[in-house]
């Protein structure tokens, strides 16, 4: 998104951001995933997740998230103008590691495909976030709804194994 459709409020958080990112964030993109079929286990009882996306170039961006688990899917809730959300319309590929709130990685990414939600599914999403954060979270949320912040949510489904797949299919046939 060009930078002036982004509202002060990004420009601020994406400069600050940016700036405190561990250098270790940009590796995680690199290193070995976590085995398909393993789904977001190594995400589990951490609070933070460092989600990857990819530019047209396919140089991965590295961004710290909040995220919930439910049903073996991840959701995210972000700035519906954040640059993540192009890169995902365009490039569905993502990867997500456990990490700090700096995005150092803390375990192996695991590989996942990712879609921009519709409003009438942001409820699902938000509860699996919900489920995860306290109060910290939901002033957050309300700082963020007092300025007029426009969010929606992502979500993220593990790639599995092609074994799998092919095994599904034949037992389908």
């Amino acid at each position: 998104m060009p930078r002036s459709q982004r509202s002060p409020v990004t420009a601020v958080t994406d400069f600050v951001y940016l700036r405190m990112r561990h250098r270790d964030a940009w590796s995680s993109a690199s290193a070995q995933p976590a085995a398909p079929g393993v789904g977001f286990e190594p995400l589990r009882g951490h609070t933070y997740g460092l989600l990857s996306s990819f530019r047209k170039s396919g140089e991965a961006v590295p961004t710290p998230v909040w995220f919930g688990l439910a049903d073996n899917k991840l959701y995210v809730r972000t700035e519906a103008s954040a640059g993540k959300v192009k890169r995902i319309r365009r490039e569905p590929r993502v990867l997500i590691a456990p990490c700090t709130v700096r995005g150092k990685p803390l375990g192996p990414p695991v590989e996942g495909r990712a879609r921009v939600l519709e409003p009438s599914e942001h409820e699902r999403a938000e509860r699996a976030i919900a489920a995860s954060y306290g109060l910290f979270r939901r002033i957050y949320e309300t700082v963020s709804n007092r300025l007029a912040i426009d969010g929606t949510y992502l979500e993220v489904e593990p790639v599995r194994a092609a074994v799998e797949l092919a095994r599904e299919d034949a037992s389908s046939a």
